[in-house]
């Protein structure tokens, strides 16, 4: 029987905000040519009601001994506040410094456009599009692309709607 190791923390939301997490991956070496070097997958939860607040506990499976890089964002009426952490033995240690995220606003007025991504040949992508209102990832359809031999993504956005899109980058300084 396989066993799962990890490790879990919790947070509290106040009553208008609401947090969501990301773990950063490296992509795998025999990957590298045609993929992206980081991908992100969201972390599960589980939520509880304390009076006005929200307790949430985040899971990360089999943890990293050098430690789980985390995207951490919590999103309040208008505005997304972005921090980096790091998911160190049983700590978590929020970065002072910054990590190259590139995010962005998309909007359209279109009645069906559509974000195109590539993916990892494990299914893994670099890519996380997010309605701020509820804070749920908007789930791609995947096809396989017989131009470029790869897999893809396609995200439908609603028009007259705003979305938070984000990518982790490699910082070409370090």
């Amino acid at each position: 029987m396989e066993s799962l190791h990890g490790k879990h923390f919790s947070i509290t939301d106040p009553k208008e905000v609401n947090t969501v997490i990301y773990q950063i991956n490296k992509t795998q070496k025999e990957f590298l040519e045609n993929s992206p070097k980081f991908t992100v997958e969201r972390l599960d939860y589980i939520e509880e009601i304390r009076g006005e607040n929200k307790k949430k506990t985040f899971f990360v499976d089999n943890p990293l001994e050098e430690g789980n890089q985390l995207v951490i964002l919590s999103f309040a009426k208008e505005k997304v506040v972005v921090n980096m952490g790091l998911l160190d033995g049983d700590k978590i240690k929020i970065s002072k410094k910054p990590v190259p995220i590139k995010f962005d606003t998309l909007y359209t007025e279109k009645e069906s456009d559509y974000k195109e991504f590539k993916y990892t040949p494990n299914l893994k992508r670099p890519i996380s599009i997010i309605d701020p209102e509820t804070a749920e990832e908007i789930k791609p359809v995947l096809y396989f692309d017989k131009e470029t031999n790869e897999v893809k993504g396609k995200c439908k956005l609603k028009p007259y709607k705003s979305y938070f899109a984000f990518e982790i980058r490699e910082d070409k300084k370090n």
